[in-house]
């Protein structure tokens, strides 16, 4: 009787199925993730929560100028540029208008150089501004003609307002005909033609 049950015992363990082994246990089916692939990312999105996209709303010493936009630690733009007001977070909405200034902006700019070549294209057109000065002897007049001068003429005959800034003259102090450069625009200048003359 006793070797009977031992048969039997040893049966019934050899009808039980295998263990699965440890290397098998996480495979539930799918793709797998290398582990190297997994660890980078998780840096990734580490250093994600690390850092801000801030606007500088002012020029920042060894960091940028103002309206820059940049991406700090989030430590940095927390205890300093934060309460200091130097800078803040870039949302959406403010995207957005910054993408409308920025359409203004160039617009304006657009607007302002067409009106300095409109106005380069009448000095074109115009011929010369004759100046009257009183004579001295030979060619030689009492005073000269300053870019303020021709700046007041250009109002009185055009109805322009030029800065006497952007006009370049060379020295005038007899009577003559003399060229004037007009800086309207960085990229837009117009010459004219000065005719001085005396009584």
């Amino acid at each position: 009787m006793a070797s009977l049950s031992v048969a039997t015992t040893s049966l019934s363990l050899r009808s039980f199925p295998s263990t699965p082994s440890c290397s098998g246990l996480h495979n539930f089916g799918g793709p797998k993730l290398p582990f190297r692939r997994m660890a980078m990312e998780v840096m990734a999105q580490k250093k994600a929560k690390k850092t801000r996209k801030i606007i500088l709303k002012e020029d920042v010493a060894d960091l940028g100028k103002k309206g820059q936009l940049l991406d700090v630690k989030a430590g940095y733009y927390r205890n300093y540029l934060l309460p200091m007001g130097m800078a803040q977070i870039v949302t959406p909405l403010l995207l957005k208008e910054m993408r409308i200034e920025e359409e203004r902006i160039e617009a304006e700019k657009k607007r302002v150089k067409e009106e300095a070549e409109q106005l380069a294209l009448i000095f074109e057109t115009i011929g010369s501004f004759k100046v009257k000065r009183k004579g001295g002897k030979g060619k030689q007049i009492f005073g000269s003609v300053t870019t303020q001068d021709l700046a007041d003429i250009i109002k009185a005959q055009l109805q322009r307002d030029v800065d006497k800034r952007i006009i370049s003259l060379p020295e005038i102090r007899e009577t003559g005909e003399y060229i004037a450069e007009l800086r309207l625009h960085p990229e837009v200048s117009a010459r004219v033609r000065l005719n001085v003359y005396s009584n």
